[in-house]
């Protein structure tokens, strides 16, 4: 069924953000058919197919689409990301007032059908769904555009280097390149993407200034188990990554202390005292004129992608860029042998096939265990096969709650609510000497009558008009602490897998089974994680009663956080599944971008590293683009990607005549789109008074017709309702129309000097045919005096001895003139533009 044009209205709501944002497959396909017609009747024969496909719209899909849209600053690449689940929301759940869309419990496949629950027309919380049968239980996926990034607890602590360890000693190593390229430039960028890199100016105050301190001097003497000295931690991203290093006074702003009366701590006491800062994805300020997207999803970024492919193609499918279909399963990566190895070249849906060009990249970005069961269905029978699902790892998590009274700390606290969040990194060595890391993540609140949920209070409640007043007038007696921890599973367990599993599902593909059980070494670093978090809470008593409210360990398959199954190694086919670059290394054109690349885990969650290394591979997929710099002495006026120094002609008092179309950078190429009159795309840098101006044009029919303008004034200054008469009636076309519009004369034809007067004195012409449609014509124009000659693909096609006063006259310091590229009919593109002075 074909995708309604307009928004659909439900007996709510009107679907405008869902029908701005998405695409339907039948449009995709569409837009990418060479064959097919736009909506006006006109041939699309300019279409190109999307060479880039995403599978999963996801944390990491996401991100990666919109980071390949935003580097592709030559246009050479279109996007298409295929999503599972619908467009929900906006942004973070946690960002909207409260709607009540929580992530479900744990549970399994057995248990919903045992409640007639299970069935994609069943999703649990509107949009969760569980794909696999395990042995243990999993709340599922988040089946929607941004997926788990609209529910995640935004805690984004970075790797430490020992965490990534590289060589061939660790038990999984990392590749070198990895560890490099995300210290130097991923880890960075990526922190800034998603408001980790600066410390939390909304979690402030009193509370958070005690806990802090406490803490601090707890893991300075030693008193939190496996803690790992402040002083061999690295700086705060606020620290690490800015060029200078910060005064003491620049600190104290960060920690939002006040400037002590008598001598300041030391630069390195203020550094260590960030270092137990909750490294949290909230973004509460930006540059100037920037709204800040508070907690982190990556919904709010492929939505400005989305919408700036579609302005740029003016509501053309066919050059727009990105296109994001909901609602469609991939159930089978279709391959076949090439002479580059096994390459993907199709993809199975539920709602039909979709081919995939020879050389196009296929990114799988679904979670851990459905990338994997992709990848494990298409590797069937090929080499090395049976390393694709092992490695399984997850976090081990456990939660304590605790209440102690507010004279265990230092100070008063105003009767105000107060909140706090802290962190603490942890090290345990096992005793066959290898590290087990875990880290504490700390949220405490004043709460008296409100609760005992502290993170709840941190995170959960939108201060209202309606309750603001209670939230100033508590008076809080006790403070509420909540201790979780999380640990890293070790590498290389036998008894953590993914495989197929013999039941297929809905779509007809075979589900994934999972396997995942701790070590001994795991217990051990869960014990060690709950002795840390014990002493932690002991910590901040201090001699006052310590209430314990609560303490569990949550089950492995409730983190979200499954790595490792797909990890990425240096060796080559047969030491791991996926190569330094996340390619696939028994399929030529498939690339993994899912924490399913991780070689190990570590106990960070895997949004930050997953977030650097999609923005890695981006960076990989499409290269920054090459300027154009032609070596034969000549200028250039356009480099292929940037249109700082062009201008579009205007139109005004001419209503349902004002549009002059526009020019769209395709490819490298600018490529004309035609409005309701003529329009100019001028170049402002002023021309020599005698110069040869080079470039290429290609057009996809005979009839389509455009021009280089060359030797006019400013548009503006002529008081023109359309100003690109003004280089009509001052300067002169070199004309491009096969037909010769509006008579067919030869005077009207490629490489004539146009004149709608229809003289033709003073022009000699030896026309000759351009080359065929969709191949690459030159043009070397020369102008000297007002002699102009014009070379069509190499052969002299015209001669003109300019018989008109006060038209093409030489560029001069007063009086500069220009050159210029039409819009007529059809679209014609222009490339390699240049010019030297004679």
């Amino acid at each position: 069924m074909a995708t309604s044009p307009n928004p659909q209205v439900t007996d709510f709501s009107r679907d405008v953000i869902g029908r701005f944002v998405c695409n339907g497959l039948d449009e995709a396909l569409h837009s990418a058919d060479p064959t097919a017609r736009r909506p006006d009747g006109s041939p699309q024969n300019d279409a190109r197919p999307f060479d880039v496909i995403i599978i999963g719209g996801g944390m990491f899909g996401a991100a990666l689409a919109q980071h390949l849209f935003s580097i592709d600053l030559s246009h050479k690449h279109r996007i298409l990301v295929l999503e599972g689940g619908p467009f929900v929301l906006t942004e973070h759940v946690q960002d909207l007032p409260m709607l009540g869309l929580n992530v479900p419990g744990d549970t399994s496949i057995q248990q919903l059908r045992q409640t007639g629950q299970f069935g994609p027309d069943k999703p649990r919380e509107q949009v969760w769904g569980l794909p696999w049968h395990s042995s243990t239980t999993f709340p599922g996926l988040a089946y929607c555009i941004g997926g788990r990034s609209l529910y995640w607890g935004g805690w984004a602590p970075r790797l430490l280097d020992e965490e990534m360890p590289t060589g061939a000693s660790a038990p999984r190593p990392w590749p070198s390149s990895f560890v490099t390229d995300l210290n130097e430039r991923y880890f960075r960028e990526a922190s800034e993407q998603i408001g980790v890199d600066e410390s939390n100016d909304f979690i402030f105050g009193p509370l958070q200034n005690a806990l802090r301190q406490l803490l601090f001097d707890g893991v300075n003497t030693n008193k939190v188990t496996d803690a790992v000295p402040l002083g061999s931690l690295p700086d705060h991203p606020a620290v690490r990554d800015q060029p200078t290093p910060p005064t003491a006074q620049e600190l104290l702003d960060l920690l939002g202390l006040s400037t002590p009366s008598g001598p300041p701590p030391s630069l390195q006491v203020l550094r260590d005292m960030l270092k137990v800062e909750a490294p949290l994805a909230v973004q509460t300020r930006t540059l100037s004129g920037f709204f800040p997207f508070n907690k982190y999803s990556s919904v709010p970024s492929l939505m400005k992608a989305s919408r700036t492919a579609q302005s740029e193609a003016a509501n053309d499918d066919v050059h727009k860029r990105l296109m994001i279909v909901p609602n469609i399963h991939v159930t089978r990566l279709v391959t076949a042998r090439t002479p580059g190895g096994l390459n993907v070249v199709g993809l199975e849906t539920s709602q039909g096939p979709i081919a995939v060009p020879p050389t196009s990249p296929v990114v799988i970005a679904l979670g851990t265990i459905e990338s994997t069961r992709l990848v494990l269905q298409a590797l069937q029978g090929q080499p090395n096969s049976g390393l694709a699902g092992q490695n399984l790892m997850a976090h081990l998590r456990s939660n304590m709650t605790v209440r102690i009274p507010v004279a265990a700390l230092p100070g008063p606290l105003p009767h105000v609510m107060q909140a706090a969040a802290l962190f603490v990194k942890g090290r345990h060595r096992h005793a066959d000497g290898t590290d087990g890391y875990f880290h504490l993540q700390i949220t405490a609140a004043g709460l008296d009558t409100l609760g005992t949920d502290s993170e709840a209070e941190l995170f959960k409640k939108v201060p209202d008009i309606d309750t603001f007043d209670r939230f100033r007038s508590t008076s809080p007696t006790h403070v509420v602490i909540t201790i979780r921890g999380i640990g890293a599973m070790e590498p290389k367990n036998p008894s953590n897998f993914v495989r197929l599993d013999p039941e297929f599902d809905e779509f007809g593909a075979p589900r994934a089974f999972v396997s995942i059980a701790p070590s001994s070494n795991d217990g051990k670093l869960w014990d060690a994680m709950d002795k840390a978090a014990d002493d932690v809470a002991k910590v901040f008593a201090g001699s006052q009663t310590l209430e314990r409210l609560g303490q569990n360990r949550d089950g492995l398959g409730t983190t979200f956080h499954e790595v490792g199954t797909l990890w990425a190694g240096e060796g080559g086919p047969g030491s791991s599944v996926t190569d330094p670059d996340l390619r696939l290394n028994e399929l030529s054109n498939a690339y993994v971008m899912s924490p399913a690349v991780f070689p190990t885990i570590s106990s960070p969650n895997p949004t930050l590293t997953g977030i650097a290394l999609a923005r890695r591979l981006g960076d990989h997929l499409v290269p920054p683009p090459v300027p154009f710099m032609p070596s034969d002495g000549f200028t250039p006026l356009f480099d292929g990607f940037s249109t700082a120094t062009w201008r579009m002609s205007t139109i005004k008092n001419q209503p349902g005549r004002d549009d002059p179309g526009h020019f769209l950078i395709v490819d490298g190429a600018l490529v004309t789109v035609t409005g309701t009159d003529i329009g100019l795309f001028w170049c402002t840098t002023p021309m020599p008074p005698d110069f040869v101006l080079r470039l290429e044009w290609l057009r996809w029919e005979d009839y389509d017709n455009s021009g280089v303008f060359i030797r006019f004034p400013n548009p503006e200054s002529k008081g023109y309702n359309n100003t690109a008469f003004v280089a009509v009636d001052f300067g002169f076309e070199v004309q491009i129309d096969e037909f010769g519009a509006p008579d067919g004369r030869d005077i009207h034809k490629t490489g004539a000097i146009y004149r709608s007067d229809n003289r033709t004195d003073h022009e000699v012409l030896t026309l000759r045919p351009a080359l065929p449609v969709g191949l690459w014509n030159a043009y070397e124009i020369q102008v000297q005096g007002q002699q102009y000659a014009i070379f069509l693909n190499g052969q002299k096609v015209c001669v003109f001895d300019n018989p008109y006063a006060g038209r093409g006259l030489p560029s001069t310091p007063a009086a500069p003139s220009f050159v210029g590229l039409q819009t007529h009919t059809g679209h014609v593109a222009f490339r390699n533009i240049r010019y030297k002075s004679l």
